[in-house]
């Protein structure tokens, strides 16, 4: 085995990016989501170093979605309507919460979601001072993009290309 010193040195090592790396981090939050209509995690990160992780599901004390039922699949409502009847915390919410719970900061961070916030999440984004959003599914919700926009919060997929990455 080599020694650590050894492995620092050599520059052949197939090293993830920052953002490879914190994708399959978040890809593993996500799977501690009791929702039964689509998984969702999030992770704040600051400096390279992450600050909270976060994913939706019912909140504390009260039975999960994955052993109560749905509310939104009974009524029949439609992805991306009627948020108030969702018995979830959504996962970049729950981030926010779990950093104020532990007394950290958010402000410049960066958070990366497994899928587009809605305008909800964004509007808690911007005023927790996130300054980039890296997701990976699409979800249509404009208002949240013009937000985001006015606000001058930096969305990209995690699919698109980084200037400079410096591993």
């Amino acid at each position: 085995m080599a020694s650590e010193e050894t492995r620092s040195n050599n520059s052949d090592i197939d090293r993830p990016t920052t953002d490879e790396y914190f994708w399959q981090i978040v890809e593993i939050v996500k799977t501690r989501s009791t929702c039964i209509r689509r998984q969702v995690g999030a992770i704040i990160v600051r400096d390279k170093r992450i600050l909270s992780t976060g994913y939706n599901g019912a909140p504390r004390q009260m039975t999960h979605c994955s052993k109560k039922g749905c509310i939104r699949n009974i009524q029949g409502i439609p992805s991306g309507q009627r948020h108030e009847y969702c018995r979830g915390v959504h996962a970049e919410q729950n981030a926010i919460l779990q950093a104020a719970i532990f007394g950290f900061s958010v402000s410049n961070a960066t958070i990366y979601s497994t899928v587009y916030p809605c305008v909800t999440c964004a509007k808690m984004l911007i005023n927790v001072g996130i300054t980039e959003v890296i997701y990976g599914e699409d979800y249509n919700d404009p208002l949240a993009r013009e937000m985001f926009e006015e606000a001058g919060v930096k969305v990209r997929r995690i699919d698109e290309p980084v200037e400079n990455d410096n591993q």
